[in-house]
């Protein structure tokens, strides 16, 4: 192998080791990023916000705080050094009133002797003092000699002595002569017009994010077969386009199903008109074991248009309105019984639901005319929740196999092995319920039910 071809194995090696490690940080990292667009949005602003104004506030106490206190104490520290010369080297001024003088007029120090052994014990250094540590340091290094300071006794003044041959030289500074006492004040500007402007930012981000929540809200409203009121494009130039394209592509659909219901209206007034002619010829014909078989076949093709047309026109032109399930199921239960059949019902929750009343309760009466049909026992029941209504049907009829239960929704399918045949039916009761269920925003699932036959469950968001 070339050197080349082994430098391309390593770059790819490599390549592959940086893809998975940045798959897994991001991994790592998703579980703890909010989901919300809001959220996120806030995230992007106020991250590089608080790094900015923490590298700022870093490079500002490090290099400016740091620097202008240093150097303000180094020159506080000067100052006394240079008394302690004009001390040691004028010792005719037994009073030291001129040293007293020089240092109030020219370098705005107050200064006294105190005995030779009135120097305070060591106290406990501050937990963090940059004007501890500095004045310290510089002593140390200027100066050389024993000394005692305090820096938190009084606010304005800070108080330094220095051991000296015959005497303790006591010094009263201005704290703000070796301190660089300003700089709260940049930390407190910088926050406060952050603080700020973040919360203008946050008020203006919530503004333009309104319009997209409105677009969700009114997209899953269309979805659930509920009207959105009051619904406008609003915001950004990019949500207007989105709202737009959702409003028009809403009325395409709108104006599509009535067509679609215009066309079957007509269909259906026409095959009507035919089968109530056959009626009436056949009851004119008169009574005879053929004419009894005939009009059966016709009564059959007259529920065979209705199912077909119920399942091609849906649940259009129904507005969706508050309905009370339990009583919903309630009627249920008491056709199943009027039939012969036992039905228990039981509901759980608040049973008020906003659902297109006529269409739901057709797509809950064909489950339950599907469990009658192959039980005789059926249990109804319904659960609502914060987000979700729940029904159940359940009988004890031979049930269908886990293969079949997708296949068993696709229209005119009638199952031979699996459920006794659907005689006199077309196939589109379990269809035309699914159809409803999802022009809800939901579904209908199959399985097992506890009484040994089918469970078909209904859930829809409410």
């Amino acid at each position: 192998m070339s050197t080349i071809d082994t430098s391309l194995t390593l770059l790819k090696s490599a390549a592959g080791r940086v893809s998975a490690a940045n798959g897994w940080m991001g991994n790592a990292f998703k579980g703890w990023m909010p989901t919300g667009l809001y959220a996120r949005a806030l995230l992007i602003m106020i991250v590089p916000m608080v790094i900015l104004q923490s590298v700022v506030a870093f490079v500002f106490m490090e290099r400016h705080w740091n620097t202008v206190t240093r150097r303000l104490s180094a020159a506080v520290v000067q100052d006394i050094a240079a008394l302690i010369d004009v001390y040691k080297g004028y010792p005719q001024d037994k009073d030291r009133d001129q040293i007293k003088r020089i240092a109030q007029q020219r370098l705005g120090l107050v200064v006294d002797f105190l005995p030779a052994g009135d120097m305070p014990p060591p106290g406990p250094k501050p937990f963090f003092s940059l004007l501890d540590q500095t004045l310290s340091v510089q002593l140390g290094r200027q100066i050389g000699r024993s000394f005692w300071i305090d820096t938190v006794g009084r606010s304005n003044l800070v108080e330094i002595r220095i051991q000296l041959d015959d005497a303790v030289m006591r010094v009263f500074a201005q704290r703000s002569a070796a301190y660089a006492s300003n700089s709260e004040i940049f930390l407190f500007w910088m926050v406060g017009t952050s603080s700020i402007l973040l919360i203008v930012a946050v008020l203006f981000l919530r503004n333009q994010i309104k319009p997209i929540l409105r677009l969700a809200d009114a997209a899953e409203s269309f979805g659930k077969g509920r009207e959105a009121p009051n619904f406008r494009p609003r915001g950004a130039r990019e949500v207007r386009r989105a709202a737009v394209a959702f409003l028009e592509m809403k009325s395409r659909i709108e104006r599509t199903m009535e067509q679609r219901t215009a066309m079957l209206a007509g269909v259906s007034h026409d095959l009507r008109t035919i089968l109530t002619r056959f009626k009436l010829e056949l009851a004119l014909i008169g009574d005879s074991p053929e004419m009894e078989g005939m009009r059966k076949d016709v009564d059959e093709m007259s529920m065979m248009l209705e199912d077909y047309l119920a399942f091609a026109r849906g649940d259009s032109g129904e507005q969706s309105q508050p309905t009370d399930m339990a009583q919903a199921l309630e009627e249920l239960r008491s056709d199943a019984e009027r039939h012969g059949h036992t039905a228990t019902v039981a509901f759980n929750g608040l049973p008020v639901v906003t659902v297109k009343p006529a269409s739901f309760k057709r797509c809950l009466a064909n489950l339950v005319t599907n469990a009658a049909r192959y039980g005789k026992a059926i249990a109804i029941t319904g659960q609502r929740d914060h987000r979700y209504l729940t029904v159940t049907v359940d009988d004890d009829g031979p049930g269908i196999p886990a293969h079949l239960r997708e296949e068993v929704f696709k229209p005119f399918l009638r199952l031979d092995n699996a459920r006794n045949q659907d005689e006199g039916g077309t196939g589109l009761g379990l269809a035309i319920a699914r159809d409803i269920a999802r022009s809800h925003g939901g579904d209908i699932t199959l399985g097992d039910s506890p009484m040994g036959g089918l469970r078909a469950s209904v859930r829809i968001p409410v």
